[in-house]
Order: C-alpha cells, then structure tokens, then sequence
C-alpha cells in the first residue's frame, strides 16, 4: 500500500513556490498492548461515561469543560470548538533560516520527509534543498494542518528535504530549574583524560539497527509461551537482574575509570589509525594519570582510594 501523505502544498520562497508532497518519516514500533480483562469470565473490561450523582450518561449529552476554578467550568461545544480552528492552507511560506546549531534538541518533535510533487517541482525544490546544504541554514515556517497550525523548520536530508514539527517555546521547560544546583567545580585534569580516554574508546558509527527494545522482545516471547502452554495460567521466570557494583555507593573514581579503560570495548578512529590502544594514543599527561610504577599506583591514585 502506498504511503499516505500528511500534506500536500506549496512551500513557498518569496515569489517562487514549490509544489510538495509530506510523509512520515516515522513509524510506531513494535509496542505491545494490553487490555484489561475480568479473569473469571475471560470478559474485557468496559468504562462506562458516569457523572457523580447521576450515573451513566448520554454521549450527547457530554460538552468539553475548561476548569477555570475548583468544580467551576467553561462550557464548550463540538460547533464552538470547530469555528476557531485554523483553516488548513496549502502553502508554506519560509519566513526566516537560521542556524541549525541554534535550534536546541528540545524543540525537535517529528520528522517527516518532503518530496516534490512531480516532474516540473524538480527543478525549484533542487535548488532549495542545495541553497539551504550551501548556506548551512535551516528554513523555519508555520504550516496549517488538521486545524492546528504548526512551527516547523525545513532541511536537506540526503538527496531530499526533511521537514520537521517544532514545539513552541511554552512546550519546553526550561534546563535552569534542574540544573541549578550542580556547582561550578571543575574535575581533576587525570580524571577527565580517563573518562575522554574511555570515550574514544568506546567511539564508533551510529548504527541503530544494532539497539534493539529488549523488554518488548521478553514480552513477545512470553505471550508465545503462554499461547503454548497448558493447563497454567502464569508462568513465572527467573529474571536476571543487571549487576550491581558491591561495596555499597563509595567508589574510587579514578580506579573505576583506569578499569573502564582497560576492559574491552569499542575500538576509536585514533586506535584504527595508529594501531594502538586509544588511551596510549593520547597525549602524554592522559598517559601519566593511568601510568602505574613497581605494581603501585599513581599518588593520585593513592590520594582518591586513601
């Protein structure tokens, strides 16, 4: 089945408009539901509409309700609400580029793939994708859609054009409030060569295929041994629990990181390069906080452990 679109317009460029098609470029997962079921008789369970007072009531009866103080309500109807949505429009006009730096990570919602919408769009669309691949900006737009309007910003993707929905900046709650606790102390320059150490280490290509949902994995497989199986209603399993670090929450930071670096794990672009290990391959003063001398280690070793 060919893909549904999400829109179909123009994007607009001043005086020049570029016929367009919108998919998306996501899709849901492979989630597990569940309903709730009355295990006596095997029935699932229904929610009933029931007002405190008067019991089970017509759906026509039932308004959308905005609280404006405790148990006080702004009253709502389906032909009220319909009147201010904002009528979808076939055109999205690139009111201003920025910066793709400047849009932080939190306003990014849902990406979805623009393509021309025939032959003759071609041309303009391959000028755009490449003005803004040159120009290292990123075009911000409003669209109209399904009632609401949107903000959303437009890139090169590939070959293409990505679009993606943007939050608003009342949807964003802002960092300061979490984060204004956590002092201004610097980390030692040994334990800070350590944990780069192990980061180059562990550096390698964004491969997502390799992540995969593991709880949802576990549940599959349950339910297909429940469908197998006779007689029981619950099978229960040994879980195997992550492992846990012994010696309650005080560690030596420094010899944890040294052991990090050490173990095995991914190999970086300086060690594929060299042919060595990645902590050797660093500077010298990242070589000195891990070097050890006669099986002892280091005096800031020693002053973290004592």
């Amino acid at each position: 089945m060919a893909a549904r679109a999400y829109w179909r317009g123009q994007i607009k460029l001043a005086l020049v408009s570029i016929p367009v098609e919108v998919f998306s470029a996501t899709r849901s997962g492979a989630k597990i539901s569940f309903h709730q079921v009355h295990e006596p008789s095997g029935k699932r369970i229904r929610y009933e509409k029931v007002a405190p007072g008067v019991g089970p009531v017509d759906r026509d009866e039932i308004m959308k309700g905005f609280e404006v103080s405790k148990g006080n309500y702004v009253l709502l109807d389906h032909e009220e609400i319909e009147a201010v949505k904002i009528e979808s429009r076939k055109t999205l006009d690139l009111v201003q580029f920025v910066e793709a730096s400047e849009i932080d990570v939190l306003y990014y919602e849902k990406p979805y793939y623009v393509v021309p919408a025939d032959d003759l769009a071609e041309e303009a669309y391959v000028v755009l994708r490449d003005a803004l691949r040159q120009a290292k900006k990123v075009g911000l737009g409003q669209l109209s859609v399904r009632g609401r309007e949107q903000l959303v910003s437009i890139k090169p993707c590939g070959r293409g054009l990505v679009m993606e929905v943007l939050r608003y900046a009342d949807e964003v709650v802002k960092a300061q409030g979490f984060f204004r606790d956590i002092g201004d102390t610097k980390p030692e320059p040994d334990l800070l060569d350590l944990a780069t150490a192990l980061i180059d280490k562990k550096t390698g290509p964004f491969q997502p295929a390799e992540f995969q949902d593991r709880y949802v994995e576990a549940l599959q497989g349950l339910i297909e041994k429940k469908k197998k199986a006779k007689g029981g209603k619950r099978i229960l399993e040994d879980v195997e629990e992550p492992g846990r670090a012994g010696g309650g929450n005080v560690i030596d930071l420094m010899a944890a990181l040294k052991k990090s670096v050490c173990e095995g794990g991914g190999r970086s672009t300086a060690s594929k390069s060299t042919g060595k290990p990645a902590a050797e391959s660093r500077s010298k003063p990242a070589s000195k906080s891990a070097a050890t001398t006669g099986g002892k280690t280091s005096s800031t070793a020693r002053r973290k452990s004592a």
